[in-house]
């Protein structure tokens, strides 16, 4: 089984995958469209990598405000999602995003790559980074559960 990440914008979708372990996410791609309501492209797109990676569910970025508020790009975020999980029938988790193009920018930053040359590459590495805080997160839940269930009473 693998979990695919996506992170949605108005004009992009970076995409990644994890390993069949599920311990590490890799970027995978980002698909660009020419506007945002055209999406038959990019969930076609996505579903032949469903079909390539054997992935069995999706982590999707939500994109919360700093204050934990919700605006406009959730409630698209929440629409994609519904579309997502009609489409290819598979969960779909929305998880917060907060700071993962930022974060995204920085590893750009400090590789080198020139700023110029970034916007081809930030989507799918913020799209490894939501995956990859997902697969630690259910990481340390499981070692929390087996942790408390092998302690003394």
């Amino acid at each position: 089984m693998r979990i695919m990440g996506l992170d949605y914008g108005s004009k992009t979708v970076g995409v990644a995958v994890s390993d069949a372990l599920l311990v590490t996410a890799q970027s995978l791609e980002t698909i660009f469209r020419k506007s945002p309501g055209k999406l038959r492209q990019t969930l076609a797109r996505i579903d032949e990598l469903i079909a390539a990676y054997d992935v069995e569910k999706i982590v999707l970025g939500y994109p919360k405000h700093m204050n934990n508020s919700e605006g406009e790009r959730c409630e698209k975020t929440r629409e994609f999602c519904h579309m997502l999980e009609q489409r290819t029938g598979l969960a779909v988790i929305l998880w917060d995003e907060r700071l993962s193009t930022a974060a995204a920018d920085q590893i750009m930053a400090e590789s080198g790559i020139r700023r110029e040359d970034r916007k081809e590459y930030v989507d799918k590495i913020a799209a490894g980074l939501i995956l990859q805080g997902y697969l630690d997160f259910i990481q340390n839940k499981q070692e929390h559960e087996q942790g408390s269930l092998s302690a003394p009473l």
